[in-house]
Order: structure tokens, then sequence, then C-alpha cells
């Protein structure tokens, strides 16, 4: 993809910071540096998001996560780490090729991601309708 800076540093037009790379994947560090080892993990095949992946091609990109998130923990000494994607500007994706950040933990870094607890807004009956609505799509 032309304006793609992610295809900019697989195709080498810009610097990337890369620390694996085979024929399908790309992982280098991100330049926001969230915390100290922030890497992404990208498929080289242009995809906006995860929409757009075939199983094969998330096959790729997981395959290789377990070994660079150790990699960061022994290399960094981390005490956590947080494998986040996010899909579509809604979820908070700003570049628009798909991509999976692992970001190293430290305790307390400054980085927050905490989920919302909405358990009372969903009793049995409204987490039963939930999953027949999924469960039905997942049969068609």
């Amino acid at each position: 993809m032309e304006n793609c800076i992610f295809c900019k540093i697989i195709a080498g037009d810009i610097p990337g910071h890369v620390l694996y790379e085979d024929d399908h994947v790309l992982v280098f560090l991100d330049i926001s540096q969230t915390t100290k080892g922030h890497t992404l993990v990208i498929p080289k095949l242009h995809r906006v998001d995860v929409f757009e992946m075939k199983p094969h091609e998330m096959e790729k990109i997981f395959s290789i996560v377990p070994k660079i998130a150790t990699i960061l923990k022994e290399a960094f000494g981390c005490t956590g780490l947080n494998v986040v994607n996010n899909n579509g500007e809604s979820a908070g994706q700003t570049v628009f090729h798909y991509h999976v950040h692992l970001i190293p933990r430290y305790g307390n870094d400054g980085f927050g991601i905490r989920f919302a607890n909405n358990m009372r807004n969903y009793d049995h009956a409204a987490l039963a309708e939930l999953r027949h609505h999924i469960v039905k799509s997942l049969e068609a």
C-alpha cells in the first residue's frame, strides 16, 4: 500500500528497528515505546485489520508472538506483557495495517489497560441472548 508506513518499513523505504523477519511476518520496535521494549508484529501482506486477515495469516503472526514475548521478558525483566490489537478507528487503531502490540509491563509503569466491569448490566438471560446471537452466526 503506497501510503502505509508499515508497508514502507517492510519495503525498506524507511528505517525500522527489526527484531525478526521471515517470508510472512516482520517484528520491529514501536517508535512510541509506550514501555521499554514495546514491539509490533505485522504481516508483510497489507491487511487493514483483523476483519481482512485470513486464518492462515493469523497463524503466521501468532506463531511468533510467544517467542518474541519470552525474549522481551528475558531481555528487559518485565513482570508482565500486554498483547494488544486495535481494529478500526473506534477501537483506537491509528495505523491501518494489521499489527499486534507486545507491550512489556513493569509494575507501576504509567501505562494502564483496564477493562470496565459491566456485569451488573448483564444478567444470565442477557448473556444467554448474546450467546444465542453469536452461536447462530457461527453456525451459518
